[in-house]
Order: C-alpha cells, then sequence, then structure tokens
C-alpha cells in the first residue's frame, strides 16, 4: 500500500512538475523566437573548420609564454629566441600539405606565414634601430645582466651587484658626457655652450644622434631604468645582506639615470618636463616602489599651444614598403599620396557644391565655420551623442544593410574624455566605450571653444556610427565571437577601414541630407586624405611635424589646437607608421570590394556585411579572396589594384 501511495504521488508530481516546465519552456520559446525576430537571424556560432586554427592557438599561446618568459625588449637572449621561435613555426608550416587544405585552411596558412616572416622581419628591423642608438646606452648590458640572472633565479651575489651599480653611475655620467660634448652650439653661447671646449680637455669624445634616434633612446633609458628598479624591489628589505651592500649604489645610479633622462629629454630633445619629473622622488621600501609606476620616459606634459613634444620617429621608404608588403597593399608610399591628393580634391568640390546651397559660394572655409558654431551647450553632448548612436542603428536595420545582435545594441556606454587627453585626442575615441571630447571646466576660453567647434552636432553625426553601430563597437563584438584567432594578424586596414568605409557608403546612399550635414561628412573624409599625406610623407622624411599641422589647419580647416593634437597622437609611438593612412584606404578597399559583390549582383549589402563582420580583423585582399571563392596560392603576393590607375602626381 506504501509503495502504491508513492508511486501515485510520484507520478502527481511528474505531472505537475512537466507542466510546470512546459508552460516555461513555451514561455522562453516565445521570447526566444521574439528575440531571433528583432536580431533578424538564428543566433548561430563560430562554424570555422580552418585546419589552420589548432596551429594558429597553439601559437598564440606558446608566443604568450616567451613573451612572459622574456620581457625584456632591450635583451639580446629575448631577441634571439623569439627569432629561433618564429624560425621554427615557419619551418613547420612548409612541411604542412597545403594542397590538402580547405579554402578556409588556405586564407589562414598564407595569414600565418605572412605574420610568420614580418616577425622576423622587425627583429632584424628591431636590431638595426637599437644599434643606431646603442651609444646612448652603453650601459644596457649590465643592467639587463642583473634581472636576466634574478630571472634564471640564480643567488644574488650583493657585494658584486655593489660594484656593477658604483660602475653603472660613472658609466652614465661619461655618456652625458659625450652627448653633451656633440650637441651643436648653442646661438648666444659660444660654441656647445663651452661643452666642446671642456671635452677637448677631458679628450671626450662626442656622441652625436639625429633627434628621431635620441628619442628612441630617451624611451631605451626609462625602460633600463624600470628594469633596474624591478630588479631591485626583488632583493631589497627581503635580503638584509643584500640591501646592506645595494641600497645606495642603487639610489645614486638611478639617480644618474634620472638626471641622464632629464638631460636628453630636455637639452638634446627640447622638452618641457613636468616638474616631478625633473625631481623624480624615490620610493622608500618594496610598498612604495609598488605604488610607483614605472615609466618609460619622463613625463612630458602636452600643453595648449606648445609642439615641442612632438619628435616622432620616420622609419624611410623601405620599412615602409615592407609594412605595406605585410598589410598586403600593392601599392609604393608615393602611389598612395597621389591616390589621396586625389581624393582630397574630390573632397574640396563637394565641398564648394554644399558652400554654395548654404549661401557662401565656393568659400567653404567660410562655410565651415558656420558648421562649427552650430555646437550644442555645455553639457548637452551626451544627450546628442545617444540620438546620433540610435539615429545609426535604426538606419542600417530599417535599410537592411546588416545583422545587429539584441546584445549589441546594448552592450555600449558613454564616458567623457578627460581635459588632458584632449591634448592627444580631441575628438571621440570608441569601441563599446564611446569616450567622448567635450570642454571642461579647467579649460581655458579658448580651449572651450575649440573643442565645441570641433565636436559640433555635423561633425559627430559622421562619426557616431564610425565608433558604434555600424562601426567599432559591432567589429569588436563580432570579432570576439567569429574567428577570434585571426586577432593575432589584426590590422587597422580592416578595423578602420571597416568603420571608413560606412561613411563613403552612406555617402553614397544620402545619409547626409542637409548642406550642414554633407560638410560635416565630408571635413571627416578630407581629414582622412589628409592622414595618408602627412602620415606617409612625415616617414619618407618630406614633412616636419609643423608641416603636418599647417596642412591639417588650411587643406582641411581643423581648429589649429585640434591639428596639433592630431598630429602629436599620430607621432607619439603609440600606433604603427601605418595606421594613419589605414583609414580611408582600409575603406577604399571594402568600398571597392563592395562594388565588385553587390554591385555586381553577387550577394546582398547584408550578406557581404554579415560575411566581412565573421572572417575577422585580416588584410582585406584575404577576405576578398574569401568572398569570391578564390583561395590563395601557397606563394601568395599581393596584386589586388583596388583603385585601380594611380593617379598622376
Amino acid at each position: 500500500m506504501k509503495t502504491r501511495m508513492r508511486s501515485l504521488v510520484a507520478g502527481l508530481l511528474t505531472l505537475l512538475l512537466a507542466g510546470g516546465n512546459l508552460s516555461m519552456l513555451n514561455a522562453q520559446s516565445a521570447r526566444g523566437q521574439s528575440g531571433a525576430r528583432a536580431a533578424g537571424a538564428a543566433e548561430d556560432l563560430d562554424a570555422s573548420r580552418s585546419e589552420m586554427r589548432a596551429h594558429i592557438e597553439r601559437y598564440i599561446q606558446d608566443r604568450g609564454s616567451l613573451m612572459r618568459v622574456y620581457p625584456l625588449r632591450l635583451s639580446p637572449a629575448r631577441s634571439e629566441r623569439m627569432r629561433r621561435f618564429h624560425t621554427e613555426w615557419r619551418d613547420k608550416l612548409g612541411t604542412l600539405n597545403f594542397a590538402g587544405l580547405s579554402s578556409d585552411g588556405r586564407v589562414d596558412y598564407v595569414l600565418f606565414k605572412n605574420h610568420l616572416d614580418f616577425q622576423l622581419l622587425q627583429l632584424d628591423i628591431e636590431a638595426k634601430r637599437l644599434a643606431e642608438m646603442a651609444p646612448l646606452i652603453p650601459f644596457r648590458a649590465a643592467i639587463i645582466e642583473l634581472e636576466e640572472t634574478r630571472r634564471a633565479m640564480k643567488a644574488v651575489d650583493s657585494r658584486r651587484a655593489a660594484d656593477v651599480l658604483n660602475k653603472l653611475k660613472a658609466q652614465i655620467a661619461e655618456t652625458q658626457k659625450r652627448v653633451e660634448a656633440g650637441l651643436p652650439a648653442v646661438p648666444g653661447r659660444g660654441a656647445r655652450g663651452g661643452a666642446e671646449a671642456a671635452a677637448q680637455e677631458q679628450k671626450v669624445e662626442p656622441i652625436k644622434v639625429k633627434k628621431a634616434v635620441a628619442n628612441r633612446g630617451l624611451g631605451a633609458v626609462g625602460s633600463l631604468r624600470g628594469t633596474l628598479r624591478s630588479w631591485f624591489n626583488f632583493y631589497n628589505e627581503y635580503d638584509p645582506v643584500f640591501s646592506w651592500w645595494c641600497d645606495a649604489p642603487y639610489r645614486e645610479a638611478d639617480e644618474a639615470l634620472n638626471a641622464y633622462s632629464n638631460f636628453l629629454a630636455e637639452r638634446v630633445l627640447g622638452l618641457r618636463l613636468q616638474q616631478e619629473a625633473r625631481s623624480a622622488p624615490q620610493p622608500q621600501g618594496a610598498q612604495g616602489a609598488q605604488r610607483r609606476a614605472a615609466a618609460d620616459r619622463p613625463a612630458v606634459a602636452a600643453r595648449a599651444g606648445d609642439t615641442s613634444d612632438i619628435v616622432g620617429d620616420p622609419i624611410g621608404h623601405d620599412a615602409l614598403m615592407a609594412e605595406l608588403a605585410h598589410e598586403m597593399i600593392p601599392y609604393t608610399p608615393e602611389e598612395l599620396i597621389a591616390i589621396a591628393r586625389k581624393e582630397l580634391a574630390w573632397c574640396e568640390e563637394e565641398m564648394k557644391k554644399a558652400s554654395r546651397a548654404l549661401g557662401y559660394g565656393d568659400d567653404w572655409h567660410k562655410a565651415l565655420e558656420h558648421v562649427k558654431n552650430l555646437h550644442v551647450e555645455p553639457g548637452k553632448q551626451p544627450d546628442l551623442i545617444r540620438d546620433l548612436a540610435l539615429e545609426a542603428e535604426k538606419y542600417v536595420e530599417e535599410n537592411d544593410l546588416l545583422t545587429v545582435p539584441l546584445l549589441a545594441k546594448e552592450d555600449w556606454r558613454i564616458e567623457m574624455m578627460p581635459a588632458e587627453r584632449q591634448l592627444v585626442s580631441p575628438f571621440f575615441l570608441g569601441g563599446d566605450n564611446i569616450i567622448v571630447s567635450y570642454p571642461t571646466s579647467s579649460m581655458s576660453h579658448e580651449q572651450k571653444l575649440m573643442s565645441m567647434r570641433g565636436n559640433n552636432p555635423h561633425f559627430s553625426r559622421a562619426t557616431v556610427h564610425h565608433e558604434l553601430i555600424p562601426g567599432h563597437h559591432l567589429q569588436g563584438f563580432m570579432n570576439a565571437r567569429y574567428k577570434p584567432y585571426r586577432s593575432v594578424f589584426s590590422t587597422p586596414f580592416w578595423g578602420e577601414g571597416w568603420a571608413l568605409y560606412w561613411e563613403l557608403l552612406l555617402w553614397d546612399r544620402g545619409f547626409a541630407s542637409t548642406p550642414e550635414n554633407r560638410i560635416g561628412m565630408l571635413f571627416w573624409r578630407m581629414h582622412r586624405c589628409a592622414r595618408i599625406i602627412f602620415s606617409l610623407s612625415f616617414h619618407l622624411e618630406k614633412m616636419t611635424p609643423q608641416e603636418c599641422i599647417d596642412f591639417l589647419v588650411e587643406r582641411v580647416g581643423h581648429e589649429r589646437e585640434n591639428a596639433t593634437a592630431e598630429v602629436r597622437r599620430s607621432f607619439d609611438g603609440s600606433y604603427g607608421p601605418l595606421y594613419q593612412a589605414a583609414y580611408l584606404l582600409g575603406g577604399l578597399q571594402i568600398y571597392s570590394l563592395q562594388k565588385e559583390l553587390v554591385g555586381g549582383g553577387k550577394m546582398t549589402n547584408k550578406q557581404f556585411h554579415d560575411a566581412i563582420l565573421r572572417e575577422g580583423r585580416i588584410p582585406v585582399e584575404m577576405v576578398r579572396a574569401i568572398l569570391t571563392q578564390q583561395p590563395p596560392p601557397r606563394d601568395f603576393k599581393s596584386t589586388w589594384k583596388f583603385y585601380g590607375a594611380v593617379p598622376a602626381n
């Protein structure tokens, strides 16, 4: 009886639970169907079947391990180990059966080989650049040896270490004297301010270096100082014998490095340092050291109206050609500059048309000034950005241009950019978090006006969709979910090119419906043309930073402070030499591919755009190979002339 009752109760519970589960499943199904309809497609997963994926993922992990083991970029041991690592992978690649690979596998093979070849080439270039600045850092070997001995977990010889530190102090001081002796004469102060005469008396051999090499050396000195600090803090206070021997010699060596670093910055490069960079007080003990960030170079404050901190490091024609080959761009720097000049001329003609519509005739500079002054009041910029972002989302969905996942529309935020950062980034920065430039109360009156004028609604309308949807935010969202292993092949020609491409496409579709909006879009298009011209010309040593600033002001219509910040950002070492050129050139690549496939009736806009977002951040010529179903050969060389014939200079 009890058994029968238990069975009856169990049966009733099963029926009740089943009913509840059915109700819950029905509700979930309804929500899921609604979500799928809203998203425009089923939530599919990354279906990559590339035979190369496992190889590439292993390479990424192994490289990460080695970079943790060998973190010192100035170390010969690191260079040798990374060269051996990449050579071994390239040799391994050569043993694979390329003919047996799928289409995706062949693309990944070519991408991987291109990456490995470039990494080996970069090691050669780094060695050459290090040799150029070697006279500025003759003490490098001693500092590297101390840290690598520690990392090898060998016992420290505290007395010997103190001797090394003591010699370091003298070697740094001697190097500074030699660099000072090599400085050019200072007008009104005699030959080198007396340094040359002193050098002759002391028989000091002068060191003469170009400004770009000195700037590179300044970063190296800061890096070495951080390395020495890391070594010292590992033992200090934990090993009383070490502290007894090395505390004073270390602080004297560190002070010498700080003085030498400030000397290079102020005397050789002519930079203005923050006061704390000159004094650089030392923290006491390990806890103090942890609180202090190990800077790579002295703190040089960007200042309104000051361009002295813009130095840069031109890489020259041959290095540019190597970079272009790696990015699969079969044009010379000179040809790309010619393309940019042609595009700029087109923009100027379109500017005149918009200017006439506003009643300013062909004087588009006046029309541009009119648009700049249509800025919103302080405090209202976030509202504007929100509205512009929603407008762009609505437009691409209503016109069936691409799929926007529901979560991607939720997953972005707005933050305001600090005033000091606006001296380097005067406009928006983006991704899942759009960072908005607009005046702060601490800015001067002139700075406030420049920031407001440079971020007016019509300029902003052309950039919000660049940063969010369909631009960078949607890119990042999809890259994290589709073929993420291809991130190691990342290129700005795809990354920035995709966001810029939408500016070209939306222009063609009449998204800019008013003269003011057309001027806003044209301003940025001219800006991208100018970036190609001034960045490549700088690296070819045909334009100085000041000439770059003047070009942006005169040919594009930038506020001078904004132009200065743009050039500062371009050459501060944060970006590769082709990064600024990649915006418009990458956009033109995708634009050309869209004309070929969508214009040719082979794909719809939505199919085209969705497919690109699922292939990863790779060179656009490889995207073309995938979408046209033309797998690259094993010995692939870039040949796609996406712009056609190069215009005459």
